[in-house]
């Protein structure tokens, strides 16, 4: 739903809706089915959306009966007048499982709307139909960025060999745009290695050839290819990268994609960077008048208690027995990550009191338990169902 919600916003922005418009209770599917041929081009859109509800599996008897005219009035869309309508189908084709509709979007990643193009290659990724793998395989190559960098999240999700997929995402990072170079790169660590799901200890994590280009690219002119490419390195241990970890953490290098911005402070805690102290020091805690608070206060605080920082650690345990439920929940996140074994027993209190979910303090707790200082995992990936335009605003 995240992703799907995310596209949803990219959509409504490309049809000009207001932000401060009053949220719409979902329609019913007769009505979403009524509202697709509507005369005005946003409503058609929006029901677009709310009928990609009724196209999921366990959608319920009365959308498992109408299937075939819920992946009918995708198809017609899809030749809509209104490039948003036409956006709205390819992702309703993708959110289907509509493997049927694959060649009406492969004829839509030749859409003359960019936004289109985009919607059309991530329906063919969500599919993972290998029948789309040449079609991609040529968008990687494509002459509009746009497309290059939706192919390079699409591809490998279609390509049934990873050491294919891998090849070809590590060529897309010499792309002279850095956006795509950027998400060819994170895509390409995410996959791994063939080896990765052995049992051999020492296998690398990551494909050599992928960790060869972070190395090369670790000095890139761009920001965010350059951190980027210092958290695949940090993450597998590599040194080289660190002091693009700490110019982020101390906000001296600013990258514009906010997931890499998070991953890198965080990996300054992970890693006990004790150079990037006195930046996430600044964004945890703020200045002396602290009138806007840091974006990744959280993150920092968490690095900083990561190390062992007392007043990071004295306010997450303090934040556990807030009055506020938003913050006792993120204190529970944060006493996790930071491995706070001195937070285990308020942690079992607000378990038992049902003050928090139990599911958070579990996970948490789990994460306590496994504290491994030589650990190098963190939290990554994530969806990328979005615009290009869009990708880089982080959240």
């Amino acid at each position: 739903m995240g992703s799907a919600a995310l596209a949803a916003r990219a959509d409504r922005a490309a049809s000009g809706a207001s932000v401060f418009r009053a949220p719409q209770l979902p329609r019913t599917l007769e009505a979403a089915l009524r509202d697709v041929v509507a005369t005005k081009p946003a409503v058609r859109a929006d029901a677009l959306r709310d009928l990609a509800r009724y196209a999921v599996p366990d959608a319920g008897e009365e959308a498992e009966a109408r299937r075939a005219d819920i992946l009918r009035a995708f198809e017609t869309a899809l030749r809509d007048a209104a490039p948003a309508v036409r956006a709205a189908a390819a992702l309703g084709l993708a959110d289907a499982g509509a493997t049927d509709a694959l060649p009406a979007l492969l004829v839509a990643v030749e859409d003359e709307s960019d936004h289109v193009r985009q919607m059309a290659i991530t329906a063919l990724g969500e599919l993972g139909d290998a029948r789309a793998t040449e079609r991609l395989r040529r968008a990687l190559s494509d002459a509009r960025p746009e497309v290059r960098f939706q192919a390079a999240i699409a591809f490998p999700r279609v390509c049934a060999s990873r050491a294919d997929a891998v090849e070809a995402l590590v060529r897309a990072t010499e792309d002279s745009d850095p956006m795509v170079c950027q998400v060819a790169l994170r895509m390409a660590e995410e996959m791994g290695t063939e080896a990765d799901g052995g049992n051999d200890p020492e296998a690398p994590v990551v494909d050599p050839r992928v960790l060869a280009r972070a190395r090369a690219l670790v000095e890139h002119a761009s920001p965010l290819v350059r951190t980027a490419a210092a958290i695949i390195l940090a993450r597998d241990g590599d040194e080289l990268g660190r002091s693009t970890l700490v110019a982020v953490a101390s906000g001296e290098l600013a990258t514009s994609d906010g997931e890499d911005e998070a991953a890198a402070i965080e990996l300054c805690g992970e890693l006990g960077v004790r150079a990037a102290i006195r930046g996430l020091e600044k964004r945890a805690f703020g200045g002396l008048l602290n009138l806007r608070p840091d974006r990744f206060a959280w993150h920092a605080r968490v690095a900083l208690a990561r190390m062992e920082h007392e007043r990071a650690r004295r306010e997450i345990l303090r934040d556990l027995s807030s009055w506020d439920r938003g913050r006792r929940i993120l204190a529970v996140a944060a006493a996790g990550r930071a491995r706070m074994s001195e937070a285990r027993q308020e942690l079992m209190r607000l378990r038992e009191s049902n003050q928090v979910d139990a599911q958070q303090v579990d996970d948490a707790l789990a994460l306590i338990d496994s504290c491994d200082v030589s650990s190098r995992s963190v939290d990554g990936g994530g969806g990328r169902r979005a615009a290009r335009g869009a990708a880089g605003q982080g959240s």
